[in-house]
Order: C-alpha cells, then sequence, then structure tokens
C-alpha cells in the first residue's frame, strides 16, 4: 500500500562539541591541568566512546535524506470480513494505517483561547474588585486564595434552572353507548338450513343476471334487424369505410417510409464487413399518454402489423391511470383501440389463437381481460379481492393452452410472490395458486411470511408447455412446474440485482437468456449451473428479445437508449450493431421483435414506440451454392445452437481438467479451427 503523504526530513550531522577540544587545547598551552586539582577547578572533558568514527569535515557536512512514510508496519494485511451483500467472506483491501500513541479526554482550556482569556479577564475583575476593603474582608479573602482546588487546572462551571409548566387537566362526559342482550340457541340443523338458503339465492340472482345478458343480445339482435330494415344513415355504418380512407391517407403521408419498409436494403452493410445498422422507420405517440412510460409490447400472432402497447409507470411515486393502445403499420398516426385502466398498465400478452383476447397486469395488483370485438372499454373479466387477487403489482401474464374443459388460461407473477393460474368461466376468473416463491436465506425466520420473493419476469417452455422459468428482484432465476407445486426444480444464481426478463430460446429447447440491471445479458444452457455467454452492456439492460428467424440472434435494450443486436453465430464476443435510437435523456423499457416482417419495436419511458427495420447483415443467412439446397427448418437453428454449445462446453471440459497448461490452449485452438 503506498503512502499518502510522505514527509521529509533532513538531518544534518555536526561535529559534537568543536569548541571544547579547542578550550582543552588553549588550557593545556596555558600550563592549566584540567585532569588535577579541585573539583570545581576542573574542566569540562569530552567523552567518547571507544568505536566513534573520526569523520572529516566533509563527511560531518553531508546532508542525509531520511523518508518517512504514513502506513502503519505493524497494520494487518490480511483481515476478512462478512459481507452481508454477496453472502461471503470477503478479504478488505483497505487497512486503516492511523497509529495512536496518546489518548486522553479531559476538559482543560488553553490559555491563549478566546474562551481561556474571557475566563482570566472575569477572574482578574473579581479579584480586583474597587472600594476600600475592611481588614477582615482581606483577610477572609486571603484565607479563601490560600485554599486548594481539587482540580489545577482552568475549569468553568455553569448551571441553569429552568420553570416547569404548569399540569393542566382536561375532562369530558360523553353518554354511555346504547346496549341490548341477545341469547339464542344454534344446532346443526339451523346452520344447514341457512347454508342452503344462502345457496339458493345466489343461484336466482345468477340466473336472474344471465337472463339479462341474453335480453340485452336479443335486443341487440332486434336493432340490427331494424335498422338494416329501415336503411337508416347513421354515421356508424361509415366507419369502415372512413377507417379505410383514413390508413390511406396516412400512406400517402408517409409514403417514403412505407417505401423503405418494403423495398430498402442499406448498400453500405458490404462494407461494414459483419456490422450492421437499423433504419428508424414510424413512430407511435399517443397525445394522451404523454405522461406514461410505454411498460409492455406485444405483437398479434395472428395480424403481423398490429401490436399491443402497455402505458403505466415503474415508480412509486407517479402512479395514476394507465393505458392499453392497439397501433397498426397501416396507421402510425393514430391508435386502433384505446383502454383506459384504473392503474397502470405492467405487463400484457394476446391470445396465440383467439387474437382479440387479451390479457393485462396492472400496477395494484389486478388481472383484466379484454374482447376487442366488445365495443366497450371496460374489460369482460377482472380480479377482484375475493376472487384472489393479487396485494402487489403483476409483472408478466402468459396465456396457456386451454384446460380439459376448453376453458381458457393464463398464468400470472407478482411483486408478492405468488404464481397464480386464471380460469375463464363463465363470467368470472377462478384463481388456482400454483406455487410462491421461496424467501432468501438472508431474511430473519420471523419475517419470511411478511417480506415476499418480488417475481419480475416469467416464461413457458416452447415445447414443453408445463415447464417455466421465474425471474427475481435478488438475481435468481427459479425453473419449475406446473404438476410440481411443492417446489422449484432448479435455481439458477444468474445477476447480482433484478432479473428484468427472461425467456427460452424458441428452437433449442435448452437454451434461454436473461438480463438484469446489473449491465448483464447471459445465455444459459439450463444443463449447467454457470451462463454459457455473457456479455457487459456498461448500463442496466431493461428488456432482451430472440429473433423469430434465428436461434442464435438476439436484441436487447438499455437505459441509455441504445439497442444492442447480436448474432453468435457471427460473433460470439460483441454486438454487430449497437446504435442510439432515442433522444438524450431518454430511457428504453421494451423490445419486440415482428413474428414475419425483419423490423423491431421499441417502447421508452417518454410513451412513444419506435418501429426499426433491420439492415442485411443483421439477418444475414447461408448463402445458397449453385445446385445445392440448403436445408431449412427448425432443425438447422437447432443444429446451429448446438454446434455453438458443443464448442463452449469443450472449452470449459478442457480448463476443468488441464487448467491454464499449454495442452488446453491447443485444445482450444483445434476446437475454434474446426
Amino acid at each position: 500500500m503506498t503512502a499518502i503523504t510522505l514527509y521529509i526530513f533532513s538531518l544534518k550531522m555536526q561535529a559534537p562539541n568543536v569548541n571544547s577540544h579547542q578550550k582543552a587545547a588553549v588550557a593545556k598551552e596555558e600550563g592549566l591541568d584540567t585532569a588535577e586539582g579541585e573539583e570545581w577547578m576542573q574542566g569540562k572533558t569530552l567523552v567518547k566512546p571507544p568505536d566513534q568514527l573520526d569523520l572529516t569535515e566533509a563527511e560531518l557536512n553531508e546532508e542525509i535524506t531520511r523518508v518517512l512514510k504514513a502506513s502503519n508496519p505493524n497494520a494487518p494485511q490480511n483481515v476478512v470480513r462478512y459481507s452481508f451483500k454477496e453472502g461471503c467472506y470477503k478479504p478488505i483491501v483497505f487497512v486503516d494505517q492511523m497509529a495512536i500513541h496518546f489518548e486522553l479526554e479531559g476538559n482543560l482550556v488553553h490559555k491563549e483561547s478566546d474562551e481561556g482569556r474571557r475566563l482570566m479577564a472575569k477572574q482578574a475583575e473579581v479579584d480586583d474588585g474597587g472600594g476600600v476593603e475592611r481588614p477582615d474582608n482581606v483577610a477572609i479573602k486571603a484565607a479563601k486564595r490560600e485554599q486548594k482546588l481539587t482540580n489545577q487546572f482552568n475549569f468553568n462551571e455553569r448551571a441553569s434552572q429552568t420553570l416547569n409548566n404548569t399540569p393542566r387537566d382536561i375532562s369530558c362526559q360523553t353518554e354511555p353507548p346504547p346496549r341490548a342482550n341477545f341469547s339464542a340457541t344454534a344446532n346443526q340443523w339451523e346452520i344447514y338450513d341457512f347454508y342452503v338458503e344462502e345457496l339458493q339465492r345466489r343461484e336466482k340472482s345468477k340466473e336472474k343476471h344471465e337472463g339479462q345478458f341474453l335480453n340485452k343480445e336479443e335486443d341487440k339482435s332486434k336493432k340490427k334487424m331494424i335498422q338494416a330494415e329501415t336503411q337508416n344513415d347513421d354515421i356508424s355504418q361509415l366507419a369502415k369505410a372512413v377507417k379505410i380512407i383514413e390508413r390511406m391517407v396516412n400512406q400517402n403521408i408517409f409514403d417514403d417510409v412505407a417505401q423503405d419498409f418494403m423495398y430498402f436494403e442499406d448498400a453500405s452493410d458490404e462494407f461494414r464487413g459483419e456490422k450492421g445498422t437499423l433504419l428508424p422507420l414510424w413512430t407511435f405517440q399517443y397525445d394522451k399518454a404523454k405522461s406514461l412510460s410505454v411498460t409492455a409490447l406485444c405483437w398479434n400472432h395472428k395480424y403481423n402489423d398490429l401490436f399491443a402497447v402497455g402505458l403505466g409507470s415503474h415508480e412509486f411515486t407517479q402512479q395514476g391511470g394507465g393505458m392499453l393502445l392497439f397501433y397498426t403499420l397501416k396507421n402510425p398516426s393514430y391508435p386502433e383501440f384505446i383502454f383506459n385502466t384504473a392503474s397502470g398498465v405492467m405487463c400484457l400478452d394476446i391470445h396465440e389463437h383467439l387474437s382479440y383476447l387479451v390479457a393485462v397486469g396492472l400496477y395494484d395488483g389486478c388481472v383484466a381481460v379484454y374482447n376487442l370485438k366488445k365495443k366497450t372499454d371496460q374489460p369482460i373479466y377482472n380480479s377482484r379481492a375475493s376472487s384472489g387477487k393479487h396485494t402487489s403489482a403483476v409483472m408478466q401474464v402468459k396465456w396457456q393452452k386451454d384446460d380439459l374443459d376448453s376453458n381458457h388460461n393464463f398464468i400470472s407473477v407478482s411483486a408478492d410472490g405468488r404464481l397464480v393460474s386464471w380460469t375463464l368461466v363463465k363470467h368470472e376468473l377462478v384463481f388456482t395458486e400454483i406455487i410462491k416463491l421461496p424467501v432468501i436465506d438472508t431474511i430473519p425466520d420471523d419475517l419470511k411470511d411478511v417480506i415476499p420473493t418480488v417475481g419480475t419476469s416469467l416464461d413457458f417452455h416452447k415445447q414443453k408447455d408445463y415447464s417455466f422459468l421465474v425471474g427475481t428482484e435478488h438475481g435468481k432465476i427459479h425453473k419449475g412446474s406446473k404438476y410440481y407445486s411443492s417446489k422449484f426444480l432448479e435455481k439458477y444464481d444468474a445477476h447480482f440485482m433484478n432479473v428484468t426478463r427472461v425467456k427460452w430460446n424458441p428452437f433449442h429447447p435448452d437454451v434461454f437468456i436473461s438480463c438484469g440491471w446489473d449491465w448483464m445479458v447471459k445465455i444459459w444452457d439450463q444443463t449447467m449451473k454457470s451462463p454459457v455467454f455473457t456479455f457487459e452492456l456498461k448500463t442496466s439492460v431493461t428488456d432482451v428479445a430472440w429473433a423469430p428467424y434465428s436461434s442464435t440472434v438476439f436484441a436487447a435494450v438499455t437505459t441509455d437508449g441504445k439497442v444492442h443486436v447480436f448474432d453468435l453465430n457471427i460473433n460470439k464476443y460483441e454486438a454487430l450493431c449497437q446504435q442510439k435510437v432515442v433522444s438524450k435523456k431518454t430511457k428504453l423499457f421494451n423490445i419486440e421483435f415482428n413474428p414475419v416482417h425483419p423490423i423491431i419495436i421499441v417502447g421508452d419511458d417518454r410513451g412513444h414506440v419506435t418501429s426499426l427495420k433491420l439492415s442485411p447483415n443483421l439477418r444475414k443467412k447461408p448463402k445458397e451454392k449453385k445446385g445445392q439446397d440448403l436445408p431449412k427448418g427448425p432443425e438447422v437453428e437447432i443444429a446451429k445452437m448446438e454446434q455453438l454449445l458443443s464448442s463452449m462446453r469443450y472449452s470449459d471440459w478442457a480448463f476443468t481438467k488441464h487448467g491454464s497448461s499449454s495442452e488446453a490452449i491447443c485444445l482450444l485452438t483445434l476446437i475454434c479451427f474446426f
């Protein structure tokens, strides 16, 4: 450890008592005997040790420099302390170098300080009191002055007395509450009769509600028939025609963007080597949603030009209403559907087969289902406190396959640590708790039921729909199964901070990706405890997504407004594209690939959604040779990813077996060559 401050002292060694030598010589010349005689007449003699060196005048005048350092040589260098943050013992790098030789606590006042001068002046005034004093007073004062104080140093005593507040009594008188005595006897038959009456009452209310619903449907059909017969020229009949005209006008206004979307290919990619670019296309924004942030994005699986946008806020102090908007690439100026929510939207998912059903998770813990076919802005299903509503924000929702009774259902994960399955039965949501996230070990046992583990992300396996991954706020990723609800099957120590997204690879069954606030993007093999690939993006990563056309291409967005696109088949160490797509001080929160077209959409904290087109280098495919048809399909993508995984597995095996020896280096060189 280097010294903080260097003190340089110059020590000059002089000849000791040179004058005494000269005096002794003079005395000898004058005949004085200094060795004999009386003791008081003897002069001072110079006593020299026998081993003293005889130095010349130049050697005596030589300056010798000594360097004193501030480091303590007795300070320990191997102090180890327990880190509660990381849960392990870690060595302390910086050790305190201060060495205290003497320390004394006292109440002395320095004479030259301001307070000391005031005390001395006050004492002088008391001692030099005016007027002629009586002799007896002088004697008394002299006696008092002769008394020794217990403390010989300067001291000062101060005392004060405060007045106590007078106590006050305040009393009031109220009327006693009314009382009544009630007594009754209850037996098993009376309790049974009460439950039967309650069940009959509920069945009657359900039948009445269903009858009203059927009556409304019949009234609507009758009105449609009446309108068709009378051929009333209502403006609602022109809605479809007006929408088509609006799209045509917008396509004429944004004709250059539409042409770039369909036909433009960046020819400069040939001179960039492996690198690629992103071409900005449309920007989707709604004036009433400027104060909200984009919290969720999802493409429609049936209509490839339609996507949903969830608007809300991640900040606790900025909570209010939210919005659910649907945009289409054919009309970027105004949303196709607008739904207002009482709380901010945190997540959403569109049904894969029934594209008009949308599941939404809100910040207040509610989950809702919207039907785009209904001409209402209210959800057709909504969770309530009596139906198992979450107690904290819902972070992710995912549609599942229909159950054995052909009922639609979806699963949600919330900040309260619960994983809940919701089933759409008639006119209500029926919940079933699947599993609860385990509490971390650092929390005391008496608080484990109070402090939950916050779930931040959820994704289901593309082939095995019962297997899922859950990311947590503490950086852990848990793998579980819907059919095994007692505990999770596996746990991965993925990140040091919040896991913002976890997703399975759409092609390879064992690969998934994760990102977090610790600047890291990691690719995992579920059969291994450590990540296969790790990328540091130098700022917090808020979302990541796999490309639908390749098993090795993925993209991530960060809080500095950049989009990072990777292709592991081309470059395993750095991104092929790092491009800032928004203005300064704007954060990106979400990213999604279009399932068909080579474009991506990103959402920011100002409520804007930007669409970007990938250049040819970012969606490069193998070149076809003449007379040879390249194999296509998911098997090719699985083999491509498996080849990368096998190379990394062999590299881990080589370093595990041979360490950093020359054999491991040669083995890795052969693997990279082949």
